[in-house]
């Protein structure tokens, strides 16, 4: 049974947006506020790459440098739920993106995981 079930991808043109959610079980997730939580993404044949991280409490932020700028991650304890709203999207954002769960924020950028969705794949193309 997934744990992290992310949503929102798809096809979009260069400059476009989207919003990604990442829904945690509340079976799984009953203290989701305790969890730091980030966004990876894979493009194909390429490892996978961190993205952004959010505290616990949403007070702290961390991106890669690719996208800073562009991206912003934020969530709603109250609803289990994060987000990744990504603006200006161009062709190298093509790739699966992943949502992720972990102790802390930092861990999380360090790739330290406690666990994965399944993935939704974003496409950024005319």
């Amino acid at each position: 049974q997934e744990q992290l079930v992310e949503s929102g991808g798809g096809l979009v043109q260069p400059g476009g947006s989207l919003r990604l959610s990442c829904a945690a079980s509340i079976r799984t997730f009953s203290t989701f506020s305790s969890y730091a939580m980030g966004w990876f993404r894979q493009g194909t044949g390429k490892a996978r790459d961190f993205v952004a991280a959010i505290s616990t409490g949403g007070g702290s932020t961390y991106y890669t440098d690719s996208v800073k700028g562009r991206f912003r991650i934020f969530r709603d304890n109250a609803e289990n739920t994060v987000y990744l709203q990504m603006n200006s999207l161009a062709s190298e954002d093509t790739a699966v993106y992943y949502c992720a769960s972990g102790r802390d924020a930092r861990q999380l950028q360090m790739g330290v995981v406690l666990s994965w969705g399944q993935g939704t794949q974003v496409t950024v193309s005319s």
